[in-house]
């Protein structure tokens, strides 16, 4: 085994061990993980829900609500969540893109990167909400990355975020990783899990798991 899959495979098994299977994402189908993945950018998974939760009420989480409704009125009914205009026109341009290319069942057929080349193509899906979606919605083996896995792993001094590209990161983690869906679900989960205990902007440190076992050596 190769010393940085060594070592990613322990930072996983501490946070496991810490936190326990965190069971993400929570959605009742892959299409509620669409709608929550565009949802959720820049919003807390608190608000999403709400915003789930008003559209489940009206009746409109499914291709066919989310078509017949104008950007305004879906706009509306997800005001709770931030940049609402924003995300209702994202959520009009992915369920029209979905019909286009035949539903969720023909895309799931699609190789990853095929999949995801056409979720880039959709206006305002941007690399971590289609690495969500084909993770999470569609159960492909890519790695999603975002701000929490940036900020664990610069301070743990094994990359520097304000230099590395998205795709330099993801690989990292899929070179050094078994291409597990169940794991990288996981994985993904726990380190949200613990930039929001301990790895926070401004570091809590004091009962750091990766600290208490010596991965972490950085003192805030």
């Amino acid at each position: 085994m190769k010393k940085l899959e060594r070592k990613l495979m322990n930072i996983y098994e501490l946070l496991l061990q810490e936190y326990g299977p965190q069971g993400w994402w929570p959605a009742e189908t892959p299409f509620e993980v669409l709608v929550g993945a565009v949802l959720t950018q820049n919003t807390s998974w608190r608000n999403v829900e709400k915003a789930i939760q008003i559209m489940k009420k009206n009746r409109c989480l499914s291709e066919e609500g989310i078509l017949k409704l104008n950007v305004t009125d879906l706009a509306k009914l997800i005001k709770c969540v931030g940049f609402y205009n924003v995300k209702a026109r994202r959520l009009k341009n992915l369920v029209e893109a979905l019909i286009k290319y035949g539903g969720m069942e023909v895309l799931g057929k699609l190789k990853t990167e095929e999949l995801r080349l056409k979720l880039l193509a959709i206006s305002g899906i941007g690399k971590e909400t289609a690495d969500s979606i084909i993770l999470y919605a569609f159960e492909k083996p890519i790695f999603v990355v975002d701000e929490y896995t940036r900020r664990i792993l610069t301070r743990l001094e094994m990359l520097d975020a304000r230099k590395m590209e998205y795709d330099e990161i993801r690989t990292l983690f899929e070179e050094n990783l078994p291409r597990d869906v169940r794991l990288y679900k996981e994985y993904h989960a726990l380190l949200v899990r613990h930039a929001k205990e301990h790895c926070r902007k401004k570091p809590r440190c004091e009962g750091c798991v990766l600290i208490e076992n010596a991965i972490c050596k950085a003192k805030f």
